[in-house]
């Protein structure tokens, strides 16, 4: 396994897929799980991550899209999604999860309720409590990209694409659910040049600000 520098290093964003390779559905399950296990404010996790399997629908999001190749390339498409409403009954269900797998009385979590109703549902409203639903889905992406990285899977993180267009396509309002951020996955292609590129990023003097 490579190191996290290493890794880091090699991963860029795929532009062109080789379409043959495919990732197995355990790697799959694994980047998931990395996702699902990414920090979130409070553990509230208010995200869900659509798995595109249907080609009809991956060559509509396609379109969607821009036309960019690597929604209907890669070997996977994953949509991630945030909740686009955030309130007591959504607090009440996270509570009641945590006791349950925490084998501790749903009582015993009163101040962690009223931590989340209080920074969350009762402080934050329209725009700034999407701004938070957002911000916590791009950091479970985040951890999701570095997983991929580590276990030799190329990504691309897109944000290229109508946000309307993607919850029509899938249904999403009706779940509750708005298009955040989407990533294709899979394996790049030797044909795809800028996989040789030098990765462009400032020097660690350049953003690191010592106080």
């Amino acid at each position: 396994m490579k190191s996290i520098s290493e890794a880091l290093t090699w991963r860029y964003a795929t532009k062109q897929f080789d379409i043959t390779k495919k990732v197995t559905e355990e790697a799959m399950t694994a980047l998931l799980n990395a996702a699902r296990l990414s920090p979130s404010w409070y553990g509230v996790q208010p995200w869900k991550f659509v798995v595109v399997e249907n080609p009809e629908l991956r060559t509509q999001l396609r379109a969607a899209s821009y036309d960019q190749p690597q929604v209907t390339d890669a070997s996977h498409f994953v949509v991630f999604t945030y909740k686009t409403h955030y309130d007591e009954h959504d607090v009440q269900e996270y509570i009641e999860s945590t006791a349950r797998i925490q084998s501790v009385p749903v009582e015993q979590l009163t101040k962690l309720k009223e931590g989340v109703m209080g920074s969350i549902v009762n402080r934050l409203e329209g725009d700034a409590r999407a701004n938070f639903a957002i911000n916590q889905t791009h950091i479970a992406l985040g951890f999701f990209l570095e997983a991929a990285a580590l276990m030799g899977i190329d990504t691309c993180p897109m944000g290229g694409f109508d946000p309307n267009a993607y919850d029509d396509i899938l249904g999403l309002k009706e779940h509750g659910l708005r298009a955040a951020i989407v990533v294709a996955v899979g394996y790049r292609s030797e044909a795809d040049h800028t996989a040789t590129r030098a990765k462009s990023r400032f020097s660690l003097e350049e953003v690191v600000i010592r106080k």
